[in-house]
């Protein structure tokens, strides 16, 4: 009963095309260049805090800026994408956050408190170009993937967050060391740029695609696919939603508060790896640079392949019968209590031991992180990017409390055991939520919102 429906055998695998992983793999290589772009100032980090001569407080307010302007654009960003659509929206988020990203590299022309305030306000407008990014993934993968595959999707494209380490921090780390940390943003951005043509070549709805045959879009309708939510020229209209009342509505939801307020702390651990985790390489551990660029690569590698391994586990569950609660339940739960493994690095000296349990908490991280998988699940269709704006609105506001909470414990204590504590209680809480908040993971019905 709970295989696939007679039409599905219809449309066999040998007759449907396949242009759903194409969609998913661009989804993947522009969340791969978006994580590097947030991650260049992590890596470059040391060396500029050196060169511009910043404290650790003011080094966690540079951490954060991106954040702060990322999270307070989210719910603009989703009005966007659900008012024109995933495919242009997401272009020039992709063009303006590169071009921004290239221009922190100019900053080396200046010096003092204008260097400062020009780095920090750069990072202001990347955070704010990146805005519909994660929610403009979900519309797209909401529209693209039938439920039992969209697990899998969801850790794809989440899963790019550890690869972008993986692959670019030693890269990255390379630049600083061989050339200095300016390069690291003009190569970063030059690439984004042209990532941004590519995009525009490969996206379209599910309907619009030229390579999509009407197999492989009655496969993916039939399983659940939102195969409309980019196009008004067939079926109905979208039904128009009152954006403040559809907010509150959604803020209601028992369900959707509890994904949440798990997503912020669960997003906690993300901005340790993204901001603090190289430093913490080279000021607590006494490593060079360079050693960091790679160091901090191994524990991607278990977050990426802990992502891909909490997908595959989440959709076999689904496909086993088990229902959609317990199908991503399981995965999340496992995951973040594997992630609290980290604590115990406080009670490690060898490095190569700190970096396993860096890595095992990683790899639980990524098991953990079907919250966007969730999201698909659950978002109205008439509201899908201000729900998954919302989600990441709250997700997102740990990238402002992250760094600073850091910065304030490692200045006051001379040490990151008590960040790596405070890192590990935010996983016990995001296991907590899903536990004891959540409850039963549906689909939402707009009832008070709707203004067709």
């Amino acid at each position: 009963m709970q295989h696939a429906p007679p039409i599905h055998a219809a449309t066999s695998a040998a007759t449907r095309t396949r242009t759903r992983w194409t969609i998913l793999a661009m989804l993947f290589a522009v969340t791969t260049i978006n994580y590097a772009d947030r991650a260049t100032i992590s890596i470059a980090g040391p060396a500029l805090k050196a060169d511009l001569g910043l404290s650790s407080v003011q080094m966690g307010f540079v951490f954060s800026a991106f954040a702060w302007s990322y999270v307070l654009a989210q719910l603009p960003g989703g009005w966007l994408l659900d008012r024109f659509g995933s495919r242009i929206t997401y272009f020039f988020s992709i063009f303006l956050w590169s071009l921004f990203t290239m221009l922190t590299g100019a900053i080396g022309f200046f010096t003092g408190g204008a260097a400062v305030a020009l780095l920090f306000a750069l990072r202001l407008l990347v955070g704010a170009a990146e805005a519909p990014s994660f929610p403009g993934n979900s519309r797209i993968a909401s529209s693209w993937f039938p439920t039992h595959e969209r697990g899998l999707a969801a850790a794809v494209f989440n899963s790019a967050q550890y690869f972008a380490t993986v692959l670019f921090a030693p890269i990255m780390g390379w630049l600083v060391h061989t050339y200095d940390w300016h390069s690291v943003f003009y190569v970063m951005g030059g690439l984004g740029i042209l990532i941004a043509f590519v995009w525009l070549k490969v996206i379209h709805g599910p309907r619009q695609h030229p390579s999509i045959n009407a197999a492989e879009l009655q496969y993916i309708k039939e399983g659940g696919a939102l195969v409309d939510l980019e196009s008004t020229r067939h079926g109905t209209e979208p039904s128009k939603v009152d954006v403040f009342a559809c907010i509150k509505e959604l803020l209601s939801n028992r369900m959707l508060l509890g994904v949440y307020v798990a997503q912020y702390c669960i997003t906690t651990l993300t901005y340790f790896f993204l901001t603090w985790f190289p430093v913490y390489l080279v000021q607590e551990r006494g490593m060079t640079i360079l050693k960091a660029g790679f160091v901090a690569s191994l524990p991607a590698i278990a977050g990426f392949l802990g992502g891909i391994a909490g997908g595959w586990l989440s959709d076999r569950l689904s496909k086993a019968g088990y229902s959609l609660s317990i199908s991503r339940k399981v995965p999340i739960v496992i995951g973040m209590l594997l992630s609290m493994s980290m604590i115990g690095c406080n009670y490690i000296e060898t490095d190569m031991l700190v970096v396993a349990m860096m890595s095992l908490a990683f790899f639980g991280k990524g098991v953990g992180a079907l919250g966007w998988a969730v999201v698909s699940d659950t978002s109205p269709k008439e509201a899908g990017g201000l729900s998954g704006a919302l989600f990441n609105t709250f997700g997102n506001t740990a990238g402002i409390t992250t760094p600073i909470v850091i910065g304030y414990i490692v200045q006051n204590t001379g040490s990151f055991a008590g960040a790596l504590v405070y890192v590990g209680a935010n996983a016990a809480v995001a296991v907590f939520c899903y536990l004891f908040i959540v409850g039963d993971i549906k689909r939402v019905v707009l009832t008070k919102s709707l203004v067709k």
